[in-house]
């Protein structure tokens, strides 16, 4: 399989990009630097530079060409400018989508985040409420598509170790997960057809991936 990582260099990406490698398939990170783009390099990955913000949808689509899937892993991170949390967050992910459909690039997964359908209310620092819109809205959108989605909404994410085991449901109890977990769902439902068409919120758990797929209904 030849896999697109839009967000290529960030942590869940590089977490993502060694597990694809390692069962043989092609993965094409989008990086804004090249440095970045050596470095994963190095990580047996065949790196395009694409800035996301600066891109326009046929950029996507030139970058897309002859995948088997997209994974949108991007995100502004937290640098405190909402601005950049509707143009990466949300734009990002609306010129991925539009891509993928102009490259005839079928597969799409997200990875989203826990609770953002959650009413946004006057208290909510305003850098958290563009990001929870954010991300609201590139979900809507997505299941809005013909593509071969599926949706992923881990809830807060550390850099533990992974343990491969998850809990993973449309609606689950609030908690955290380590970002090798979340790349490893991410890996397993690149494989499931099952998966089409599902949007599932994911937190550490006590069940092994494989079967938390199964329970899920994938």
């Amino acid at each position: 399989m030849r896999v697109v990582v839009v967000g290529g260099h960030g942590k869940v990406a590089r977490l993502l990009a060694p597990l694809l490698v390692a069962r043989g398939d092609e993965v094409v990170p989008l990086v804004r630097r090249p440095e970045h783009a050596d470095e994963l390099a190095a990580l047996g990955t065949q790196p395009v530079l694409l800035d996301i913000e600066e891109s326009d949808e046929q950029d996507f689509a030139t970058a897309f060409a002859g995948a088997d899937a997209v994974v949108f892993a991007a995100g502004a991170g937290p640098d405190g400018n909402a601005g950049r949390k509707r143009s990466v967050d949300l734009e990002g992910s609306l010129k991925s989508q539009e891509g993928a459909r102009l490259a005839g690039v079928r597969r799409f997964v997200q990875v989203s985040a826990i609770g953002v359908d959650a009413p946004i209310t006057d208290d909510m620092p305003a850098v958290w409420a563009a990001y929870v819109v954010a991300k609201r809205d590139a979900d809507e959108a997505l299941r809005g598509t013909d593509l071969d989605w599926t949706i992923l909404r881990p809830g807060g994410l550390t850099d533990d170790e992974g343990t491969g085991r998850v809990t993973l449901g449309e609606h689950v109890e609030r908690g955290q997960v380590p970002r090798a977990d979340v790349a490893a769902v991410v890996a397993a439902v690149l494989l499931e057809d099952a998966t089409i068409g599902r949007q599932w919120e994911l937190v550490s758990g006590d069940v092994p991936i494989a079967e938390a797929l199964t329970r899920a209904g994938a």
